[in-house]
């Protein structure tokens, strides 16, 4: 099976994606979800969200918006791009996206609407590519639908994604409200790949380590792939494992030179405006490997600046010696 990394706000951008290629990387990089509204208006922030690093050959722009037209309109910037594929996000059920009619929002407005808007994008990627840019591929990332879900409404929903051009769906299959304590239904990824065999079909969700994804590949034999979102954050060498790969050397990087690296390259790849809330989210997930996993998440969580949570890395590592063999 494939390995992609799964798009995640203020987590999957260049800095991190740099992290993950250090230990031999994945198949595919979902990027961090651009607001194509904000692209357009050509946003202070928005040449942050399209660096292509560190292999642009295998990078995913995974765009969000409430407005069909402005998608269609973003999608013909980001095919100028290098990467490989658009993918529409109809799958973010964080209350403040779909609450604004992106995300999963796509899923639970009018169908018309919805394939309106995938027909517009569609047509944008191809009017680029007659225009002599790169092909891109056009995927989704969908959910099981709303709270009205039924297999009948989902499988006609993802029958027209398919009829409008769509060339990738990955299934997070949960619907809008189930929590993660309830286990995805992987059964649905199987479901639709033996539905549309010819179409690239992938699993997220529940997927964290090798006795996971192995279980994952039982219950769905035929999807193309595994996507891949806190786990790969949590330990951003899941995928050499999961390939049963060695870890590179890297010069013997021990679990605290990792953490200070990554803070070296966020401030390379990100605004300074930034630093505080990427850190913020990533330490939410690399602690959880060590011993003192909650007391070191609150001292990250509560650092004030680089060099106070650099500081505070160092501290505990001088505790917890043997924590920076983790890795």
């Amino acid at each position: 099976m494939k390995l992609f990394l799964a798009p995640m706000d203020a987590i999957t951008h260049q800095a991190f994606r740099n992290l993950v290629a250090r230990f031999g990387g994945c198949d595919e990089y979902f990027n961090e979800m651009i607001n194509a509204s904000s692209l357009l208006n050509n946003g202070p922030w928005e040449k942050f969200y399209l660096l292509e690093g560190p292999e642009a050959e295998k990078l995913v722009w995974q765009l969000t918006d409430k407005n069909g037209e402005k998608m269609a309109q973003a999608a013909s910037l980001l095919a100028e791009r290098g990467g490989i594929g658009i993918d529409l996000n109809m799958g973010c059920s964080a209350p403040q996206i779909a609450n604004t009619g992106a995300g999963i929002a796509w899923m639970t407005k009018p169908i018309e609407e919805t394939q309106a808007m995938v027909r517009a994008v569609k047509s944008a990627l191809e009017n680029a590519a007659k225009d002599g840019m790169p092909a891109k591929r056009l995927s989704v990332k969908l959910r099981l639908g709303g709270e009205d879900f039924t297999p009948q409404g989902f499988f006609e929903f993802t029958d027209m994604l398919i009829d409008e051009g769509v060339q990738m769906l990955t299934l997070h299959p949960r619907t809008k409200k189930q929590k993660y304590r309830e286990h995805a239904k992987w059964n649905f990824v199987e479901e639709l790949a033996l539905r549309h065999p010819d179409i690239p079909v992938i699993l997220n969700g529940d997927v964290k380590d090798k006795a996971s994804f192995e279980e994952a590949q039982k219950a769905a034999p035929h999807a193309y792939g595994v996507m891949i979102a806190r786990a790969a954050v949590q330990k951003p060498w899941i995928f050499a494992e999961l390939k049963n790969m060695s870890r590179p050397d890297s010069g013997s990087v021990s679990a605290e030179q990792l953490a200070l690296d990554f803070i070296d390259d966020v401030e390379k790849c990100q605004p300074a405006e930034f630093w505080k809330t990427r850190l913020q989210r990533f330490f939410a997930y690399y602690c959880l490997n060590f011993s003192f996993a909650h007391y070191f998440q609150t001292q990250m969580l509560n650092a004030k600046d680089n060099d106070d949570a650099r500081a505070r890395l160092k501290e505990y590592f001088e505790k917890c010696p043997d924590d920076k063999k983790v890795i």
